[in-house]
């Protein structure tokens, strides 16, 4: 028989040379082999550390995205000289000119004409203002008081609201300057917010319209009439801790009208009796009723 040849020593013997061909390559270029060997390892540290850093730009994006375009929302409900009431714009603002300076006693009530009321006669005594988020519901006649010196009132049905709301609104309110928020039973919608002669009511908590409402009202020098008065605690006259409470009955025969007939506006809340000072005109009692008439705007 013709002799074949053995493919088992042919195949050792190419082998061999290749393994010979590799060591060769090798020794010119000795990280050769270990480059061909970690290009087949996934970095995976590498990975992490990118994906870990995407995940916190996402994190930090949706915190802070919408804060900055609530913030720029804002601005455009800002008052400056020639825009003096921004809330022109919001949709469903209500408007109503109260004479200021209007006071009653501790154990009066005021027949208001709106729910939450928004102006009108008030308590000689304002409620702390200073960023005050009240539990229980308050008196209306220190609540429209604080308000005339230029504070934002937040007010919510609790029978419509969810503790997230509440949380949501009490985040707007809570240390911020020149406002305050409280419960009101019985109210109409879910939300109302308030300033002085102004007023928006809203279905939901996270309404944009709220936050446009304290841009354009909150310490609106032109919209209140005591311009530089204080929102501050008046020491045993308003406890924020034990507020005097709020009375649901309707008001009886003898409670004080919103005409403020039989009361005399109070002359250190007049034009020129704080710093700043009321502007001209705004607040003054009509004349039949024995206030000086207004005079116009220079």
């Amino acid at each position: 028989m013709p002799n074949r040849p053995d493919n088992r020593s042919s195949g050792k013997s190419t082998g061999a040379k290749s393994a010979k061909a590799i060591k060769a390559a090798s020794k010119k270029n000795p990280g050769a082999g270990k480059k061909m060997a970690g290009s087949r390892e996934i970095p995976w540290l590498t990975i992490g550390a990118v994906v870990a850093v995407l995940a916190l730009i996402g994190v930090l994006a949706y915190n802070l995205v919408p804060k900055y375009q609530e913030q720029a929302e804002a601005e455009k409900y800002t008052p400056s000289e020639s825009n003096q009431d921004p809330s022109s714009d919001i949709d469903g603002v209500v408007k109503i000119d109260y004479p200021a300076a209007l006071h009653v006693n501790a154990n009066q009530r005021v027949a208001y004409d709106q729910s939450p009321p928004f102006g009108g006669p008030h308590d000689a005594v304002w409620a702390t203002c200073t960023g005050v988020v009240y539990p229980e519901a308050i008196r209306t006649e220190n609540a429209v008081h604080a308000l005339e010196h230029g504070a934002i009132w937040i007010t919510y049905n609790p029978d419509k609201v969810s503790s997230a709301d509440i949380d949501a609104l009490a985040a707007k309110v809570d240390g911020e300057p020149y406002s305050l928020m409280s419960p009101y039973p019985g109210l109409d919608t879910a939300v109302s917010v308030q300033s002085w002669g102004h007023q928006l009511k809203v279905d939901s908590a996270d309404d944009k319209r709220i936050g446009h409402f304290i841009a354009a009202m909150r310490q609106n020098k032109y919209a209140y009439p005591e311009v530089g008065a204080s929102c501050s605690t008046i020491p045993g006259s308003f406890d924020p801790a034990s507020p005097p409470p709020f009375d649901p009955t309707a008001p009886g025969p003898d409670a004080v009208p919103m005409s403020g007939e039989g009361l005399a506006q109070d002359p250190s809340e007049m034009p020129g009796s704080l710093p700043g000072g009321l502007p001209p005109g705004l607040g003054d009692l009509p004349s039949d009723l024995g206030g000086v008439p207004a005079q116009p705007t220079p």
